[in-house]
């Protein structure tokens, strides 16, 4: 269950211990008496053998040694580098994503349904079994006539799937609210744009956004683990997301701002889509003091595409007949 967020207590122990033991050091020099002080800690080095038996090998020293997560870190990069070794390309990339940064910002939102950071127990259910690599449905028959696996991988990519649309329309009305927030006025799909194909930006701005020019977005959500993306997302986080911010950048070369927004299925962010929120979430703060606004953002878009993933997992499922 680590790799949901939530950490084995006997993994962690050592670390903390070992953590609280050295902080307290110097105020135990001042108190205790010196035939005490010149007795080791049996409980100490019993801790530090627990931590290197989870694959601690030389420990912090200094004022680094205070700080829990400095012990822990060790441990944790032996626990990856374990769980990859001889991971097939699924898991590999799976496995890759849950280490990206920002990847796992749903599993920090406080489940509040007025701020929009709340999951329904199906959604959490595919959430967390999509980032541990679980079974999700029995095998079946997709609606496009596809065989869909345990894992519900198929719906992910599937056109069919119910749950594509829904979560590219819920990320852009989440972007929307957040330049709402902001006092930026958008629309959704701005008409005029010089394009051959007839198709338009997720959103513009109104207003000018930066260098005296107004401001265009395209939201996408590539799959992590569709058979294009599947060989590079195994060697590299985010490397889908990166892929999609191409190929939008390409699409959208317009005398405008513009900036793609790709979060890929299993989390990973594309940079640039991750500098842009970052840079809305300042403006929404300057205008209503919360430093928190940032980091709401991105729960909040990171828990669109988990609600997507589930409707497009479970939008396989053909539709019971009459007869049944």
């Amino acid at each position: 269950m680590e790799w949901v967020g939530f950490r084995s207590a006997v993994r962690l122990a050592p670390s903390a211990f070992l953590a609280s033991a050295a902080g307290a050091a110097d105020l135990l020099t001042l108190i205790l008496p010196l035939q005490i002080l010149a007795t080791s800690d049996p409980e100490v080095s019993n801790a530090v053998s627990a931590w290197q038996s989870l694959g601690g090998t030389n420990g912090p020293t200094g004022i680094e040694a205070h700080t829990q997560r400095t012990w822990d870190d060790c441990t944790c990069e032996v626990a990856a580098t374990q769980l990859q070794t001889g991971a097939d390309q699924h898991n590999m990339a799976r496995l890759l994503a849950s280490l990206a940064p920002n990847s796992g910002v749903w599993l920090n939102a406080l489940p509040s349904a007025a701020l929009g950071l709340n999951l329904d127990d199906n959604s959490l259910r595919v959430a967390v079994g999509l980032r541990l690599g679980l079974p999700l449905v029995m095998p079946h028959t997709c609606v496009c006539g596809a065989t869909a696996d345990k894992f519900g991988y198929h719906g992910l990519v599937c056109r069919r799937s119910a749950g594509r649309h829904l979560r590219h329309n819920v990320v852009n009305e989440t972007i929307l609210r957040a330049f709402q927030s902001a006092s930026i006025p958008a629309v959704r799909e701005p008409p005029g744009l010089s394009r051959t194909d007839s198709k338009r930006p997720d959103g513009a701005t109104l207003v000018p956004w930066s260098r005296g020019r107004c401001l265009l977005w395209d939201a996408t959500t590539p799959d992590t683990l569709a058979p294009s993306h599947l060989p590079k997302s195994a060697q590299s986080a985010g490397s889908a997301a990166t892929t999609a911010e191409g190929i939008k950048i390409g699409k959208y070369a317009v005398a405008h701002e513009f900036v793609p927004v790709a979060i890929e299925t299993l989390g990973a962010w594309g940079v640039k889509g991750l500098s842009f929120i970052a840079e809305l979430g300042k403006r929404i703060t300057a205008v209503n003091g919360d430093k928190r606004s940032t980091a709401f953002l991105k729960q909040r878009l990171a828990l669109a595409v988990q609600r997507g993933n589930a409707a497009a997992v479970l939008g396989t499922i053909p539709p019971p007949n009459d007869s049944d």
